[in-house]
């Protein structure tokens, strides 16, 4: 798992222009680091209560922070933004609305070396976009080798050995309508609510190397309909080469699981042997678990009709 990093200054570099960021104050504290995604609007510390202040967050003043600090009392306003922004874990300032900054917040930032800045946009869309921007800088990120495809809306992870066959697979779907994400490498981040999602590094975005034909560049055979730039990953299927020897669930009870970033994902294992058409058993696999992620489990219904069948009469 890969540990993430960000600094108010690198917010500033990568977010600065889209969000329209102005930095007023604290050029030398830049290097303050940002640890969560969840943004903080501090209405009770201003007024001095700092328990429970979540002093790791971003702090965001509003419409309604701005016209606090405009009308409270200037000694005890002073002393509450003292006590709040001399916490040390405390990444940065940011006013919204481009509004004009209280010179009580301004002296304070100064003061503790807290960098100052603005937004041009409004607070609702402030927090909605910076909070989408932490979440995917700051997620727990894993890359794990497969390949990722979206079929029918649901993504299928598909793992195995080298040279099995997982890119001929997944040259299948696409001919039968699926959608790429990505081949070879995986980039997977735990997002918020347990939710995988799955993406494509960037020096290998729209590509597969098959073995044979080398590196193809599957936007351009297939069209841009057959690339996905990210997709959930709600299904991993291994395959395996098949023997005698090999275990394999007849019936599907055995309800298998793959822990990615401490999330567990639906596993199928898929033995692969001459004629098998994996492209079809991973569609039926596929479809088997949207009915089960919708509360239908066709092999535990199918065993529960089984057994009522082969009770005795008149016994419950």
């Amino acid at each position: 798992m890969q540990a993430a990093e960000l600094t108010v200054g690198d917010l500033l570099k990568e977010q600065g222009e889209r969000l329209r960021l102005e930095l007023l104050s604290g050029e030398k504290s830049l290097g303050r680091r940002i640890i969560v995604s969840d943004l903080n609007r501090p209405g009770l510390a201003l007024s001095g209560f700092l328990e429970r202040f979540r002093v790791e967050r971003v702090q965001i003043f509003g419409n309604g922070e701005q016209a606090y600090c405009q009308k409270a009392e200037p000694k005890s306003l002073a002393e509450a933004l003292s006590a709040m922004l001399a916490l040390p874990a405390l990444p940065c300032v940011i006013v919204t609305h481009n509004a004009p900054i209280p010179s009580a917040l301004a002296q304070a930032c100064r003061r503790n070396g807290v960098p100052l800045i603005r937004s041009a946009y409004d607070t609702a869309t402030l927090t909605g976009e910076l909070a989408e921007a932490l979440e995917s800088r700051l997620a727990p990120t894993t890359t794990v080798h497969g390949v990722l495809v979206d079929v029918y809306g649901l993504g299928v992870l598909i793992q195995g050995d080298a040279g099995i066959g997982k890119s001929e697979c997944a040259l299948e779907l696409l001919k039968r309508g699926h959608i790429l994400v990505a081949d070879d490498a995986v980039l997977i981040q735990h997002r918020r609510g347990g939710v995988l999602r799955g993406s494509c590094p960037e020096p290998l975005k729209n590509h597969m190397e098959v073995r044979g034909l080398g590196v193809i560049d599957v936007k351009l055979l297939f069209g841009i309909g057959a690339i996905l730039g990210r997709t959930r990953v709600e299904l991993a299927i291994t395959l395996e080469p098949w023997n005698s020897q090999t275990p394999c669930d007849r019936t599907g009870l055995e309800a298998g699981k793959l822990a990615i970033l401490e999330v567990d994902v639906p596993l199928i294992r898929i033995p692969v042997s001459p004629g098998r058409n994996l492209a079809v058993l991973i569609e039926v696999a596929a479809l088997n678990q949207r009915l089960r992620s919708q509360g239908y489990f066709s092999a535990e219904n199918f065993n529960q009709r089984l057994i009522e069948r082969m009770r005795p009469k008149g016994r419950p």
